[in-house]
C-alpha cells in the first residue's frame, strides 16, 4: 500500500554551497560575495513557496541476471541489476517540492535570467534535501526489518529508459501529490524526482546500514 510523506517545510534546510555547486561553482572556486548574496536571497524566496510531498511503495523483488521483476512488471537493465544486487525488496518513490517553484522560475526568466538560473539551482537543491529526508525515512524503516537500503536509482540513468516513468505513475498515486507526467515523459512540477531503492538483508556482522 502506498505511503505518503509530507515533511514540514522547516525540515528542508537551505544548503547554499550545494546550490552554488548546481550553478557550476567548485569548493576551490566559490562564488564571490555578490553572487553568494543572490543565492541566499533566491533560497529564501523559494523556501517560502516550497510544498514538499512524496509517495512511495514497497514490493517483493526478483533479480535474475539482468532481468528485474516486481509488482506486475519485468524489464531488463544491467545497470540497475548491479545496483539491486542481493536485494529482495524494492521501494519506488515520487517526490516533488510543488508547482510554485516552477512559477517563481518562469517569472524570473522574463525579467532576470541570472536570477532564474539561481532559482533553478535552489530548486535542485531543495528537491535533493526533500529526497534526503525521504531516503532517511525509508532507510530507518528498513533497519527495523533487519535490512539495509541501496543508493537510489532514477529512470533515465544508465540503461534504464525514461519510459519507466509511466510505470511509476501507474503503480503510485502520483496525482495525489500534485504530480503529472507529460507526453515528453518529463514531470510537472519540474523539481520532482522518481527513483528505485533496493532493500537487502543486513547480516549482523555487517555492523551498519547504508543509504
Amino acid at each position: 500500500m502506498a505511503v505518503f510523506f509530507f515533511p514540514e517545510t522547516a525540515l528542508i534546510k537551505a544548503d547554499i554551497s550545494e546550490a552554488a555547486r548546481y550553478l557550476g561553482y567548485k569548493k576551490s572556486i566559490p562564488p564571490d560575495e555578490a553572487v553568494n548574496e543572490r543565492i541566499i536571497y533566491a533560497a529564501e524566496q523559494m523556501h517560502s513557496v516550497i510544498k514538499p510531498k512524496a509517495v512511495y511503495d514497497e514490493f517483493p523483488l526478483e533479480v535474475r541476471e539482468n532481468q528485474i521483476s516486481f509488482a506486475d512488471i519485468s524489464f531488463e537493465s544491467a545497470d540497475l541489476s548491479r545496483n539491486l544486487k542481493d536485494c529482495t525488496k524494492i521501494v519506488i518513490f515520487a517526490a516533488t517540492i510543488g508547482p510554485q517553484t516552477d512559477l517563481l522560475i518562469r517569472k524570473a526568466q522574463a525579467s532576470d535570467p541570472v536570477l532564474a538560473a539561481i532559482y533553478q539551482a535552489c530548486g535542485a537543491m531543495y528537491i535533493e534535501e526533500t529526497v534526503g529526508l525521504l531516503n532517511k525515512k525509508i532507510r530507518e524503516a528498513a533497519e527495523k526489518e533487519g535490512m539495509k537500503s541501496r543508493p537510489r536509482y532514477s529512470p533515465g540513468y544508465g540503461d534504464v529508459s525514461l519510459e519507466m516513468q509511466r510505470e511509476f505513475f501507474r503503480l503510485l498515486p502520483c496525482g495525489k501529490i500534485g504530480l503529472t507526467l507529460m507526453d515528453t515523459l518529463i514531470m510537472a512540477p519540474e523539481k520532482s524526482v522518481t527513483a528505485f531503492i533496493g532493500l537487502k538483508n543486513a547480516p549482523e556482522k555487517d555492523g551498519g546500514f547504508s543509504e
